[in-house]
């Protein structure tokens, strides 16, 4: 989470630098007028900054996530970017057009237009001919743009609706390009300001173009086919077990993917619930009946199907050199570790007498209860040598950082990986913070949150 914040504080401040650089004037007395052209013009440039990272960002980019933990965090940051643009948007509307307001109801004075001196550059004069155009483009892009953005923020929006209409923002972030590109002062283009600008637009059009043509990650994906389905109605979870072909590279214990077995609800995200074997060539994932799309997979999906599968994604792969861990999954949260309980028991028939497999501590914490589905869990967790904890809130009560310490007494030399419900991670890291631990190098939570 370090890592978003200061990628994200770091863009903000990076842009409002390079702005004072290229306007001067900003130091010096001025009227209402040029105030509201300054404000106008710095509100405009934020705006496409965070649209264009936010576009580069939507094409679930390979480089900057170890960098920032995970594409789970990359996404957290793609809605940060996403409520920045809505905000600042509406403000740079409001400067743009509250003036013309007031001054239609008498509450500010008509300002003086001289003449305006002749425009000598070409490009300049051309901008000046699509200023009318842009504007008023603009503006309509503006608000699809807003509607769209609010409807993603909206939790209760059908996924498969979120998928269709939230691509669409890709095509107001053209329209809003051309806006910046013609309505930015035109001096801009020649300072530092205006070629980070430029760079960004030419990277966010990019990201638009592929996002329109449906090839985002195209490259990462493969079609594989469904080899077995099994539904535990004690936990309302699926089961799926896919075979994947050669193209796919395999993945790492924690990992995740998207698939996707239906054009019109699009790529969903799941954690893989299984450790890779290049011969077998199976991945697995575990889901819970937690929303419309996963409600209906149970009737949706057939052995058989052709189901198309995108990545692997995630740093959640439990490395980071601690000999002790303690892992805890909250519900449905339970699949990373899962893989990570098969990884390791290959590792301990592969490699017997190794020493590079810390001691490991599984709380799985459950309001739902399998008795088969915890059977599996407890044989994966004997075979891997590690200590599971099954607690069922109805039966045995919440799980609290006070029963791990108890349970786990070395927990000051533990790394501690979480995944589930994120108020219940937040609790828990501020329950260790607050007895020591490091959270920021040892608490790991996976924000599997994709919207």
């Amino acid at each position: 989470m370090q890592n978003i914040r200061r990628s994200f504080w770091g863009m903000m401040m990076l842009m409002t630098l390079l702005w004072l650089i290229a306007e001067p004037p900003l130091f010096q007395p001025a009227t209402f007028g040029a105030v509201r052209d300054m404000t106008v013009q710095y509100s405009g440039i934020i705006a496409m900054a965070v649209m264009s990272v936010a576009m580069i960002l939507a094409l679930r980019p390979r480089w900057p996530e170890r960098w920032l933990g995970g594409l789970d965090k990359m996404y957290r940051l793609h809605k940060w970017l996403g409520i920045t643009a809505l905000v600042v948007s509406v403000l740079h509307w409001l400067w743009s057009q509250g003036p013309k307001w007031a001054t239609s109801l008498g509450w500010l004075a008509r300002p003086a237009r001289g003449g305006r001196p002749p425009l000598e550059n070409p490009v300049e004069q051309f901008f000046m001919g699509l200023r009318g155009s842009a504007e008023g483009l603009g503006e309509w892009a503006f608000y699809a743009a807003m509607l769209l953005i609010v409807l993603a923020l909206i939790k209760q929006l059908p996924y498969r609706l979120f998928y269709q209409t939230h691509r669409l923002l890709a095509l107001a972030y053209l329209v809003l390009v051309f806006h910046a590109v013609v309505l930015t002062k035109f001096s801009y283009w020649t300072s530092p300001v205006g070629v980070v600008m430029a760079l960004l637009m030419i990277a966010g059009i990019s990201a638009a173009v592929i996002v329109l043509l449906r090839q985002v990650a195209a490259d990462r994906q493969v079609e594989g086919t469904i080899a077995s389905l099994h539904y535990y109605p004690g936990v309302r979870a699926l089961e799926t077990d896919i075979e994947v072909p050669r193209g796919w590279p395999g993945h790492k214990p924690g990992q995740f993917a998207f698939a996707t077995s239906s054009a019109s609800e699009g790529a969903h995200p799941y954690t893989i619930a299984s450790a890779w074997n290049g011969q077998d060539r199976h991945i697995r994932f575990v889901t819970k009946e937690l929303g419309d799309h996963t409600r209906r997979l149970r009737e949706k999906l057939h052995v058989g199907q052709k189901v198309k599968i995108e990545g692997p994604y995630g740093c959640f792969d439990f490395a980071n050199g601690q000999p002790r861990q303690i892992w805890i999954g909250g519900g449905i949260g339970v699949t990373p570790f899962i893989a990570g309980m098969q990884h390791i028991a290959e590792e301990r028939r592969t490699h017997p007498d190794s020493d590079r497999i810390p001691a490991i501590d599984l709380f799985h914490s459950t309001a739902d209860y399998n008795e088969t589905a915890i059977s599996k869990l407890k044989a994966d967790a004997e075979a891997a040598n590690i200590r599971l904890h099954v607690l069922v809130d109805a039966r045995d009560g919440l799980l609290t950082g006070d029963r791990i310490r108890a349970t786990v007494p070395e927990w000051r030399d533990a790394s501690i990986w979480f995944c589930g419900p994120s108020g219940f991670g937040e609790a828990l890291r501020k329950d260790f913070a607050a007895h020591g631990l490091p959270v920021a190098e040892r608490f790991h939570q996976e924000l599997f949150a994709m919207r």
